[in-house]
């Protein structure tokens, strides 16, 4: 998911990051239950703190990579070159 987050991160793709850690958090946690048997009690009492707040979903100290938090920026695309940068005119005779 890092991989893909990072190559990805240069286009318009904050919504598609976003629905995807959902997906994933979805889907770790159905696993979680089913391996471990537990209820949705137990998964809020295993992963939120006093205050009620979600936690990192970790397992012997690897956290699932947060999709949310990679920053996305555009990149720059200029149509036209900097001035100064003219194209050189063609050997064929056209201008």
């Amino acid at each position: 998911m890092r991989g893909w987050a990072n190559y990805f991160k240069h286009a318009v793709c904050k919504a598609a990051l976003s629905s995807l850690a959902s997906f994933t958090w979805h889907r770790v946690i159905s696993w979680w239950m089913a391996l471990h048997r537990w209820k949705w009690k137990d998964v809020r009492r295993r992963f939120t703190d006093r205050n009620g707040r979600w936690q990192k979903l970790s397992a012997d100290g690897i956290e699932l990579f947060d999709l949310q938090a990679v920053t996305v920026t555009r990149y720059r695309y200029r149509r036209r070159p900097a001035l100064g940068h003219a194209r050189p005119s063609s050997s064929w005779g056209h201008p």
